[in-house]
């Protein structure tokens, strides 16, 4: 980790709030903290933290209003702490561009290894190199993390980003889900659900294919996960 760097803790329990922050500081970081999502609001302005963790069930705004004002103003890695039955609610920060979630109850020394995963991924992927790379209407230029369709700049989330250029490393290759959450979320599969692949992958298709009804790059192998078509 880097000197200085902040971890912004967002939950209004301030049980969960004390225990990350005695976890977290004990790993080097900087840790702020925020008890609703107004306060985490000002927080980000005023502490630009360098990950968020944030609960999901906040007094005065909820998480994913939060998450939409970060995702409006940047990248910042954000990790969801979620209730065991707010999956419709995780789906909707992984699409909102979440990074990552845990589900309480969690233990803080997983947290931590999550965050850990979350930074270090934070600054470069499994890519092709930093060549530029064009498929149909659309070039990837690695080094500057710049897409662009048709002459236009794409705004890819940092994940999508990260699976892209993983794409793009193994073209023509059926890679599975769990394959996917290893190489661009470091994760084992007894931390993430393999959904967290699909929800990705629906809104890269979403971005960078005419019909993402029927791609013509980002291919569904059925029975094993995805293979990209440049």
């Amino acid at each position: 980790m880097a000197d200085g760097d902040t971890i912004l803790v967002v939950d209004d329990e301030p049980m969960v709030r004390e225990v990350l922050t005695q976890y977290l500081t004990a790993e080097g970081w900087n840790v702020v903290e925020a008890g609703d999502g107004e306060e985490a609001i000002t927080q980000i302005t005023e502490s630009q933290p360098t990950l968020v963790l944030l609960d999901l069930m906040l007094p005065k705004r909820n998480g994913l209003d939060v998450l939409a004002f970060l995702r409006r103003t940047s990248q910042l890695p954000v990790i969801l702490l979620t209730a065991r039955g707010e999956e419709s609610d995780r789906i909707r920060g992984l699409e909102a561009g979440a990074d990552d979630y845990v589900v309480k109850p969690f233990s803080a020394r997983e947290v931590v290894a999550r965050v850990k995963t979350v930074l270090r991924r934070s600054g470069a992927t499994d890519s092709g190199g930093d060549m530029l790379t064009t498929f149909g209407d659309i070039t990837v230029d690695p080094a500057r993390r710049i897409v662009t369709k048709n002459g236009d700049q794409v705004d890819l989330p940092r994940k999508e980003f990260e699976l892209l250029t993983c794409f793009l490393a193994h073209a023509g290759e059926a890679l599975s889900r769990e394959e996917l959450l290893h190489k661009v979320w470091s994760s084992s599969t007894e931390w993430q659900d393999p959904s967290t692949v699909t929800v990705h992958v629906r809104r890269l298709r979403g971005r960078l294919e005419d019909d993402p009804s029927s791609p013509k790059h980002l291919l569904t192998v059925f029975g094993v996960g995805y293979r990209f078509e440049p």
